[in-house]
């Protein structure tokens, strides 16, 4: 969530459900709209290389009958999606919110309880993503819509059960496929935190290469991670190719998040130690404001990102680095990367 905007009267919401019910928030989410992501931009990403943005979106934008929701973003979308044609980018239209939330997460819209694999929102569910088809997959946005994201990282336990997200994702594949002018236009799914490889035999029942994955790989939410030197992240980013190659050499395997936190610190030799204080005089910790990074602090940074894009570039049909600001200052500072997440 942008912490920006869950400020001030606003800073007691945990989620976008809560941030709606406040008094003034549809006034609010008017003013970020309007500012948090510009035409600007895109013209600075468009410049440094990008070629892709993937942009979520909540269900409520199609369909808030009875949610709590406030409607208005898909306006906004439209707006991204033409200055994205006029800088030759493409655009990944991502449903990241999903009826009854699919995990969770405050990404989802609403934060606690999971509640997407009831009958009722599953087929709701479908029901948005057809709508969404039928506008993003119309023969006007081929030249810039180039794929629909089904949903975003739905968890595979507690109330969720990862054959029926499989179950699910082939029925609403099928629908948004009828749905869909643009035959290009590639239907994604995210894996469901269950890995890429675990999708390839239903790829090859669907046929075709309009079925794509789309895995998450971040080094900083497990404790196994935050024990590493920059080294050994690195080594682990170079061993996610092969797995990467081969899902995606049976359906389109994206890489649709990821970023260049670990959670290290740099001592004035160069050396790395996994943390978030340092113990040597003159250490410097990734944790630190990025404004503030030091030479060797970005030389560390530099390695691992560079490590992820050979990675990546070599083994699969793409990746969007994560990040959560407009201004997109942390790709700037790595270079060339093939599409970036911005948040509406």
């Amino acid at each position: 969530m942008n912490s920006d905007l869950f400020s001030g009267p606003f800073s007691s919401a945990s989620d976008q459900f809560t941030f709606d019910a406040m008094p003034g928030a549809a006034a609010a989410l008017k003013t970020h709209w309007d500012t948090f992501f510009t035409e600007s931009d895109i013209q600075i990403l468009a410049a440094t290389g990008i070629n892709a943005l993937r942009i979520p979106i909540g269900f409520w934008a199609y369909d808030n009958t009875n949610t709590g929701y406030i409607k208005g973003a898909d306006a906004y979308m439209e707006k991204a999606i033409t200055w994205a044609r006029k800088y030759n980018m493409k655009v990944w239209v991502d449903c990241h919110g999903s009826p009854g939330s699919q995990n969770g997460f405050d990404n989802s819209g609403k934060a606690g309880s999971v509640d997407w694999q009831q009958t009722a929102n599953l087929q709701r569910s479908i029901s948005v993503l057809k709508t969404m088809a039928a506008k993003y997959g119309a023969m006007e946005y081929a030249d810039v819509v180039v794929g629909l994201e089904m949903t975003n990282e739905p968890i595979s336990y507690g109330n969720n059960k990862f054959s029926v997200t499989q179950s699910w994702a082939q029925e609403a594949y099928t629908a948004v496929k009828a749905a869909t002018k643009n035959t290009n236009m590639v239907i994604v799914m995210h894996d469901a935190f269950q890995g890429a490889s675990s999708w390839t035999s239903i790829a090859k029942g669907l046929g075709g290469k309009t079925f794509g994955v789309d895995t998450h790989l971040y080094q900083l939410f497990v404790d196994s991670d935050n024990k590493l030197t920059q080294s050994q992240h690195i080594t682990e980013a170079c061993g996610w190719a092969s797995n990467l190659a081969s899902a995606n050499s049976i359906m389109p395997t994206y890489v649709g998040e990821w970023s260049a936190a670990t959670n290290i610190c740099v001592n004035p030799d160069g050396s790395t130690t996994a943390g978030t204080s340092c113990s040597v005089s003159g250490c410097q910790c990734q944790s630190a404001s990025f404004d503030s990074w030091n030479s060797k602090m970005i030389e560390q940074v530099r390695r691992f990102v560079e490590a992820q894009l050979d990675v990546f570039e070599s083994s699969s049909s793409g990746d969007s680095f994560d990040e959560e600001s407009s201004s997109g200052k942390l790709v700037l500072a790595f270079g060339d990367i093939f599409g970036l997440v911005v948040w509406m």
